[in-house]
């Protein structure tokens, strides 16, 4: 039966015709089951009721016409109930409802077993037979494993918007969710565009003439530099911030020895230059791939979307004039930041992008540029969206395809309020973060690709309360040495001189490998990563404070920051190699009375559950506490966020995590230590009003969510919002929170932010 059950599943997930995919599913059940009647019904949740679309043993007639509602007959009752019902004779039961045209008046015996997809009922599969009996335990075990895997495709399918729910060949407007790539609302027609050359297709071959391969390479190498400078050009008239490092990043990994090198070693070994494009970018791309940590990841996508530029130039393939409509929302299966700079000039409103998530370039070019995206959409046919109309959201992270007239006047209200709104944040954010009763804030950003790669001098942040310094590693074959590591960090700093930049300390391991340091372990969540691997081998700590400590001589603005701290034992060895470090260095610097050489403050990261127990162990170690929101949300809720089917349960509002926050922060004011935070929670408004509530003065977010987060503390009294946080901190259930906070923005008088999807 298991041979049978794979079959009949995996038929139904490669068919191409729903309608005849699920004449083929019935009839399939109908011979595995051995019974005479085997019908399939789908949910209109719209019209709330379920269409026989499909039978081997009713009418053919009432395909597609006869419809049960949610609370009517043995198909409601299924649906109702959501479990399996068996029944010896239907028509005895209460529920049964004679329907004459489907002609089932001579089947007696009934099984019926919901379809359910992430708790949502997509349909009812029915068993029926003459004899009045009751199905047995194996029969009824077959239907209820075969829904469960079928609902998985049929969700697909149904995302796809390949369900027609009559004959009247109006297809229903579909809603796909995806994850925040950038805010905002666009409303037009899908654009679906495809790459000019793809690195997957090509096969690897090998020639003879390897001097030519390598002219050809070279000639391409050059091109495709000269594309990046042009659309960064471009984009200098737009864009007044740092967000334009992506394609300096391209450029300097391009013109890499590391990069290079390891083409022209494969085409000095007969591949030719796409074949060896292809070793070495699949290389690449493999060893990011294979990282946990969303932000490094993402830069897989932009390796593969260098590699197809390479490509594209190698072949020299020509361009070709695609047909726009003068505005238009771009759909492709991985929206690169390349591919956004090239159509933001021609009318783009939007982006819609299958791969990536909210740490891609994409994303961050996205929000410079104010056009909403949404990355990682589940179950998306491209083929489907083609020229249709659609409402993206980047605030509810929603694709509307062919919506109704309704909505599309709903989202028109909501965009002439966000519009209206954005020219009152733009005026204040040079203000300093003050509530109107005079409780200050100071808000930082996160950054970590290059100095202020996601900075602008233009949105008053008061420096960097998160800089990463991973990246420096993973572009390499080695570890970079002390000097190459003073260099960078010194570049950093020197960008703030005038603020504090809290570094963070290598932050590899288990689910970060390094290319050059593979780690291999069965639950990389839990296992060798942060601080962990650092003080098991203080020769790559050493050199990475003692790097901070030079470059930050003179300046004075370094604090240095510990991730994954799970123990006292941990900071104390930290600490012990710090102030080696430092001896060593003011030793070596000759550092005299008037050139003292400034020994960082040191903090530490909480992010592992525990570690929240010994706060008043950690205040005697250390000088501040930083929160890292993102992971001590996943380890509290025990939810892996990059898993579509439990990333709904993935919510910084649920109560443990906001009585989790504000039990660090009375901690850390009963011991007067400085505390901050860095994470998505402090990117919302209405996160950050409850964060201040609660005692946080320090907030590090993105660059693109500092101008709205001030105007929001601009415009409402610290008193008022600890009233707030006592209700808040109340609730039981994550639901009553958003429902609260929703409804106490109205009353603070912030109804338009709220209108304008803001919040």
């Amino acid at each position: 039966m298991l041979t049978i059950l794979r079959r009949i599943v995996l038929e139904f997930s490669q068919a191409s015709e729903l309608d005849q995919a699920l004449l083929r599913l019935v009839s399939q059940v109908k011979n595995a089951l051995s019974t005479q009647c085997c019908s399939v019904y789908l949910a209109d949740h719209e019209k709330q009721h379920f269409i026989l679309m499909a039978s081997n043993g009713l009418a053919a007639d009432a395909f597609g016409r006869t419809c049960i509602g949610f609370t009517e007959g043995l198909v409601g009752l299924v649906g109702q109930r959501e479990e399996p019902i068996n029944i010896a004779n239907a028509q005895q039961h209460p529920d049964f409802i004679h329907a004459p045209e489907v002609e089932e008046e001579h089947f007696k015996a009934f099984l019926g077993t919901p379809i359910i997809h992430q708790r949502k009922v997509l349909g009812i599969l029915t068993v029926q037979q003459e004899q009045a009996r009751f199905f047995n335990e194996n029969e009824e075990a077959f239907l209820v494993t075969l829904s469960a895997q079928l609902a998985t495709a049929l969700a697909s399918v149904e995302a796809q918007g390949m369900i027609e729910l009559s004959h009247s060949n109006q297809s229903l407007g579909k809603n796909l969710a995806g994850i925040g790539g950038s805010p905002g609302v666009a409303i037009g027609e899908m654009i679906v565009v495809h790459p000019k050359a793809d690195l997957s297709k090509i096969a690897l071959n090998k020639v003879s003439d390897s001097e030519q391969q390598l002219m050809i390479f070279d000639d391409a190498a050059s091109r495709t530099v000269a594309e990046f400078s042009q659309m960064s050009e471009k984009l200098k008239a737009i864009i007044s911030d740092n967000s334009l490092d992506i394609f300096d990043v391209y450029k300097q990994l391009l013109e890499s020895d590391n990069f290079k090198a390891e083409v022209i070693v494969k085409i000095k070994s007969a591949w030719n230059a796409q074949s060896a494009l292809k070793l070495v970018v699949d290389s690449y791309v493999m060893q990011f791939e294979s990282l946990d940590d969303e932000y490094l990841r993402e830069r897989a996508y932009d390796i593969k979307d260098l590699g197809n530029r390479l490509l594209n130039n190698i072949q020299n393939l020509a361009e070709h004039n695609q047909q726009l409509p003068e505005q238009f929302i771009l759909v492709a299966e991985d929206v690169s930041a390349a591919m956004l700079a090239e159509y933001q000039h021609l009318g783009l409103l939007g982006i819609v992008s299958i791969t990536g998530s909210n740490n891609s370039h994409t994303a961050i070019l996205a929000k410079a540029l104010n056009i909403p995206a949404i990355m990682g959409v589940d179950y998306l046919a491209i083929r489907q969206l083609h020229k249709k109309q659609a409402i993206l959201d980047g605030y509810a992270c929603q694709l509307y395809v062919t919506p109704g007239d309704a909505l599309i006047n709903e989202y028109r209200h909501i965009v002439a309020a966000e519009n209206k709104l954005y020219a009152q944040v733009k005026e204040e954010e040079h203000l300093p973060a003050s509530t109107k009763d005079g409780h200050n804030v100071s808000l930082l950003i996160n950054a970590g690709l290059s100095a202020g790669f996601e900075y602008s001098q233009n949105v008053g942040a008061d420096g960097v309360g998160l800089y990463r310094t991973e990246i420096p590693f993973m572009n390499r074959s080695c570890f970079p040495s002390e000097s190459e590591q003073t260099v960078l960090y010194r570049q950093v700093l020197a960008s703030f001189a005038d603020k504090p930049v809290t570094m963070r300390t290598l932050d590899v391991g288990g689910d970060k490998s390094l290319p050059y340091f593979p780690i291999i372990e069965a639950n990389p969540f839990l296992g060798w990563r942060g601080i962990r691997i650092t003080l098991d081998h203080p020769e790559i700590f050493l050199v990475q404070v003692r790097a901070m400590m030079k470059a930050n001589h003179g300046l004075g603005n370094l604090a240095i920051m510990l991730p994954m701290i799970s123990s006292i034992t941990e900071v104390d060895e930290a600490n012990r190699l710090i102030n080696q470090a430092y001896y060593e260095l003011t030793s070596e610097l000759s550092c005299d009375e008037n050139d003292v050489l400034d020994r960082p403050q040191v903090g530490v990261m909480i992010e592992v559950p525990g570690i929240i127990f010994q706060l008043e162990d950690l205040a005697e170690k250390v000088d501040f506490f930083s929160v890292g929101s993102n992971d001590l949300t996943q380890y509290l809720l025990a939810v892996d966020r990059n898993n579509s089917r439990v990333a709904s349960l993935y919510d910084f509002y649920h109560p443990a995590v906001l009585r989790a926050l504000d039990y660090i922060a009375q901690k850390s004011q009963q011991r007067d230590v400085p505390l901050s935070i860095c994470g998505e929670l402090a990117n919302q408004p209405t996160g950050a009003l409850l964060l201040i509530a609660m005692g946080y003065k320090n907030l590090s977010m993105s660059a693109h969510s500092l101008a709205k987060v001030k105007w929001v503390i601009r415009h409402v009294n610290y008193h008022q919002l600890k009233q707030i946080l006592e209700r808040v901190l109340s609730f039981t259930n994550t639901s009553d929170v958003h429902s609260y906070m929703h409804e106490q923005l109205v009353s603070l008088g912030l109804g338009d932010f709220v209108h304008a999807r803001l919040q």
